[in-house]
C-alpha cells in the first residue's frame, strides 16, 4: 500500500458479488474493507436463491410422495403424507442463518474488514460510511459497488408483506393461501407456482405478454407449460395485465387488456405474489459526486471489465457489478463479475464471458440454459452471414431417466452449421440444473458440436442426453 490510502479496495454491498470479490481481492493480496447496510449476503443469501431453494426442495419432497403414480410404477407405496407450513419455514430460515454466518465468518477468517452501514461514493476514491454513531469517510485506491437489486412493483399495485407480496416475503412462508394470484411466469413466477401447488394451494399465473415464459426458448416453454403448468391445480391469464391489485381479504386484481389497458375482468383471490422482475439499488451511491450517470432504468453503466463509465469512458479506479449494472441478474454472474473487476485492478485484463453464463429455474422439473435462444441465434447468424440449426434429444430416451420415472424433458442444442460452434443448450427435466454446466463450458471453449459428439459420457447417467444431442448434430 504505497498509495497511501486507507484501503487498496473498498466494496459497497455484501451479496454474493460483494462477497466473491472481496474474498478474490485478499488472495491477490488486496487491503479490502466491505460496506453493508442490512443483512451479510444480500438478497441471494437472505431473501433469494437460498430460502427459495429450501423451500423448493421441501415442497418438492411432498410432490413427490403425494405422487402415487410415480411411486407404484418404482414399486412403493406411501400413505397419509403430511407436512408442518412453519417447519418448511424453519428449515429455510435456519439455512438461511446458517450461510451468513459461514459468509461473515470467512470474510473474517481472511482478514477483511466489514462495516455495518451505507455505503455512497463521496469523490474520486472516497467512499463515505453513515452508521449507527455518525459519518465516516474511508479512502481507498479502488472502489467497488454491489448494491444489488429489489423486487419492482409496477405502478398500481399496493402491497402490505401479507396478501399482496414480493418474493423477498414469499420465501418466509409466513402462511399458505388456498388461493394465490402469481403477476408474472418468469424464474421467479414459476418457482413459487411450483412451491404453492405442492403444499395444496390453488394457483392463478398473469402474465401481460402474449405467451407465458416469454424468456424462455419456444421448445422450452412449450414443454414446460405441458409439464409445469397443464396438470397442476394453475389456471393461467395471458396477455393481461394486473392494472389494480389492493391488498386485504380478499386480494382484489383488477385484469385489464394489455394493449387497450381496459378492464376486462377482477379477480378475487386470497393473496397475490407479486413477480415481475427485479428493479437496481442505485439511489443515494452518490455517483453524481464523480459525474455518473444511471441509464434510464437505473443501472450502472459499465464496460466488459466492470469499470464504471462516463460518456462511454472509464471512470478510474470505480468498478461496478451484480445487479446493480443490469448484464445478468445472477447471483453467480454477479460473483464471476466480481473476479473479473479484481483482476482488471490488479493489472490483468480480463473480461466478462456473458454468453457461457447459465442459468436455471429449480421447478420440478428443472429449467436450465445457456447461450442464446434459438430466435436470438438466428438474428445473430442473419447479422453476421452464417446460418443456424438446432437438434434435439429427450429423457425418454434414457436409461438413467427411465429408471428414475423422471422421462418428462429434453435438450436443445443450437450450433452454426457451418463451424458446429455452439450458441446455446436449453435443458428442461430432471436434474436440469446440473447438467447444464458441461454445455456452458462447452460454450466457455466455443467448442464445436463436431468435436463434444466423441466425448465419452458416463453410463447410464442423465449426461447421456447432452451426448446424444452432440450425436444427432453430427447426423444433420
Amino acid at each position: 500500500m504505497s498509495h497511501g490510502l486507507d484501503y487498496d479496495l473498498v466494496i459497497i454491498g455484501a451479496g454474493v458479488g460483494g462477497h466473491g470479490a472481496a474474498l478474490h481481492a485478499v488472495r491477490a493480496g488486496l487491503k479490502t474493507a466491505i460496506i453493508e447496510e442490512a443483512d451479510m449476503g444480500g438478497t441471494c443469501v437472505n431473501r433469494g436463491c437460498i430460502p427459495s431453494k429450501a423451500l423448493l426442495a421441501a415442497s418438492g419432497r411432498v410432490r413427490e410422495l403425494r405422487d402415487a403414480h410415480h411411486l407404484k410404477a418404482l414399486g412403493i407405496q406411501v400413505q397419509n403424507v403430511s407436512y408442518e407450513q412453519q417447519a418448511i419455514a424453519d428449515h429455510a430460515n435456519n439455512l438461511v442463518l446458517k450461510i451468513r454466518d459461514d459468509l461473515t465468518n470467512s470474510l473474517k477468517r481472511l482478514g477483511v474488514e466489514t462495516i455495518q452501514g451505507r455505503g455512497r461514493v463521496s469523490g474520486p476514491q472516497k467512499v463515505t460510511v453513515t452508521t449507527a454513531s455518525g459519518e465516516k469517510t474511508i479512502t481507498a485506491q479502488d472502489v467497488m459497488i454491489s448494491s444489488g437489486s429489489v423486487p419492482f412493483i409496477p405502478p398500481g399495485i399496493e402491497t402490505d408483506g401479507k396478501t399482496v407480496f414480493t418474493s423477498d416475503d414469499g420465501v418466509k412462508l409466513g402462511w399458505l393461501p388456498d388461493w394465490v394470484a402469481i403477476v408474472g411466469s418468469g424464474y421467479i413466477g414459476l418457482e413459487f407456482a411450483d412451491i404453492y401447488t405442492a403444499l395444496g394451494c390453488e394457483v392463478t399465473m398473469i402474465e401481460a405478454l402474449d405467451q407465458l415464459m416469454p424468456g424462455f426458448d419456444p421448445d422450452i416453454a412449450k414443454l414446460a407449460q405441458r409439464v409445469l403448468i397443464g396438470p397442476r391445480d394453475i389456471e393461467t391469464r395471458v396477455g393481461l395485465l394486473a392494472k389494480k391489485v389492493t391488498p386485504g381479504s380478499p386480494v382484489v386484481i383488477e385484469l385489464a387488456d394489455a394493449k387497450t389497458k381496459e378492464v376486462v375482468e377482477v379477480l378475487e383471490v386470497d393473496a397475490c405474489l407479486v413477480a415481475t422482475g427485479r428493479i437496481p439499488a442505485t439511489k443515494d451511491l452518490g455517483l453524481e459526486s464523480v459525474g455518473v450517470e444511471l441509464d434510464r432504468r437505473g443501472f450502472i453503466p459499465v464496460n466488459d471489465q466492470m469499470a464504471v463509465l462516463v460518456d462511454g469512458q472509464p471512470v478510474p479506479h470505480l468498478w461496478a457489478i451484480g445487479d446493480a449494472t443490469g448484464k445478468m441478474m445472477l447471483a453467480h454472474a454477479a460473483s464471476a463479475q466480481g473476479v473479473i473487476a479484481v483482476e482488471n485492478i490488479c493489472g490483468r485484463s480480463r473480461t466478462v464471458d456473458y454468453r457461457s453464463i447459465p442459468a436455471a429455474a429449480f421447478t420440478h422439473p428443472e429449467v436450465s440454459f445457456v447461450g442464446l435462444t434459438e430466435p436470438a441465434a438466428k438474428e445473430l447468424g442473419e447479422a453476421e452471414g452464417f446460418k443456424v440449426a438446432a437438434v434435439r434429444s429427450y429423457f425418454k430416451g434414457n436409461s438413467k431417466a427411465i429408471a428414475e420415472g423422471e422421462t418428462d424433458g429434453l435438450a436443445k442444442v443450437i450450433y452454426r452449421e457451418d463451424t458446429g460452434e455452439v450458441l446455446g443448450v436449453h435443458i428442461f427435466g430432471f436434474h436440469a440444473s446440473d447438467l447444464i454446466q458441461e454445455a456452458a463450458n462447452a460454450i466457455a471453449q466455443r467448442a464445436s458440436v463436431h468435436e463434444l459428439a466423441f466425448y465419452v459420457h458416463t453410463h447410464p447417467t442423465l449426461s447421456e442426453v447432452l451426448d446424444e444431442a452432440y450425436k444427432r448434430a453430427m447426423e444433420v
